[in-house]
């Protein structure tokens, strides 16, 4: 297990008063900022803030430290420094690069998305259906979320000219075997966009090693600032069409960003590859290496829930029950009495000490209805949470049928709050009793 002292005391926001007897499981919408980010931050604005690359200190000062934000994050991500670039965020990005493979594709071409996928690796791309591209539709298992592999094999032709796909899904979490996937998508010609955002920050991945394409992910979700980061591979990079100005066409890492980057967020970016070295460093591995010990971590906390909502007849546990096959996002489509209670979690989204991403049933209703009703359910709540949470913190996951006992101890369920302490859980750190059923 990971030394969670050492892990929460990289985070200012764990000794601020005003979020003490939080807990928060909406990780995806993104994560606490790591000091590495915030103190690269805030010398850039004290001191560095000025045009860069021009030929006195504090400009050179400032594209040194750009650069070497780009430098370091593709040496972690396994790929050449000028493959890695940064845009206002993954979702833009993604726009970017629909513009450039709509002016590169003909029509009756096609490009191949889920409907799995979060909006921003698929919005985009279904678009194009405008200007003549023929959109595939890879679906999911209607009961289980699970994209099949074998399913895109028939999608596969030689129209087809671009894939796209979640590392994992931002619902049900189910991590997708990209290696694999990406070899299908090779083999018959085309080239493979992959959405990291929820996968990132459970571990940067060696995006070398995966083989796909284009890796996109965002900053934000990664400790850091609200930056969207996009690996592009040369060959692909180098075959698309500028979207930037003329005089940027031939740099790789400029050819996909129309306009002038936030020289302070680029900058401050180098402090989560601070954050990723100094848990090296103290864990007594190769930075690369993190990203198991992270997993391996969130896999210990998670099985336990799992196992517990997998045996309830109150709500329908979505998605892989082996926490080693997915993220530590946890959807379950409420069941019964539950589900007809299902109200109080649309109206609020979060209860006493407790904030919640209901990403179905409130933050994203359309993704309800296009996606996950075929699931069965349109009532999915999914907290998210990550790896500073411990096992005292987690308790025993769940209490009761439709309710979580989260990491500070509060009750949450979609018919229930308030019940007395529990005699069995002590109170937690910050004098909150958790509860039981």
């Amino acid at each position: 297990m990971l030394d969670l002292e050492f892990v929460r005391g990289q985070f200012p926001a764990f000794a601020e008063p005003s979020l003490e007897g939080w807990a928060f499981f909406e990780n995806a919408g993104g994560s606490y900022t790591c000091q590495p980010v915030i103190d690269r931050l805030t010398r850039f604005y004290h001191q560095r803030k000025v045009q860069p690359y021009a030929p006195y200190p504090a400009s050179e000062a400032g594209g040194a430290e750009m650069d070497e934000a780009r430098s370091r994050l593709a040496g972690l991500l396994g790929v050449e420094t000028d493959e890695l670039s940064f845009g206002p965020s993954t979702t833009q990005n993604t726009y970017v690069l629909a513009q450039a493979f709509r002016q590169r594709m003909m029509p009756g071409e096609a490009i191949v998305v889920t409907n799995q996928d979060h909006e921003a690796n698929s919005g985009p791309w279904r678009r194009l259906a405008d200007d003549g591209i023929e959109i595939r539709e890879w679906k999911i298992d209607p009961e289980t979320g699970h994209l099949d592999p074998a399913a895109l094999e028939k999608l596969l032709d030689e129209k087809v000219r671009l894939v796209c796909f979640p590392h994992c899904s931002n619902v049900v979490g189910e991590i997708n075997p990209v290696r694999e996937i990406t070899a299908l998508a090779h083999a018959a010609g085309a080239w493979v966009c992959v959405d990291g955002v929820s996968y990132a920050p459970h571990g940067f991945p060696d995006v070398g090693e995966l083989g796909c394409d284009i890796y996109l992910f965002s900053a934000y979700k990664t400790y850091g600032p609200h930056q969207g980061i996009m690996v592009m591979r040369r060959a692909l990079g180098e075959a698309l069409p500028n979207q930037a100005h003329f005089f940027n066409g031939d740099t790789l890492y400029k050819k996909f960003t129309p306009a002038g980057p936030d020289h302070a967020q680029v900058a401050a970016s180098a402090g989560m590859v601070d954050y990723i070295e100094a848990l090296a460093a103290h864990e007594g591995v190769a930075p690369r290496e993190v990203a198991g010990l992270m997993h391996a971590h969130e896999v210990t906390l998670m099985q336990p829930l799992l196992d517990f909502l997998g045996n309830r007849n109150s709500v329908r546990l979505l998605g892989p029950r082996d926490a080693a096959h997915r993220a530590p996002t946890v959807a379950v489509a409420l069941q019964g009495r539950q589900r007809r209670r299902r109200g109080r979690w649309r109206s609020t989204g979060s209860w006493q000490g407790a904030a919640i991403s209901t990403r179905c049933a409130r933050c994203r209703p359309w993704a309800s209805i296009r996606r996950w009703a075929c699931c069965g359910s349109p009532s999915c709540i999914t907290p998210r949470s990550t790896r500073w949470k411990s096992s005292s913190r987690r308790s025993t996951g769940c209490c009761d049928a439709g309710g979580l006992t989260l990491p500070r101890g509060r009750y949450l369920s979609a018919g229930q709050q308030g019940k007395p302490p529990c005699q069995s859980h002590p109170p937690s750190s910050s004098g909150s009793a958790a509860t039981c059923g």
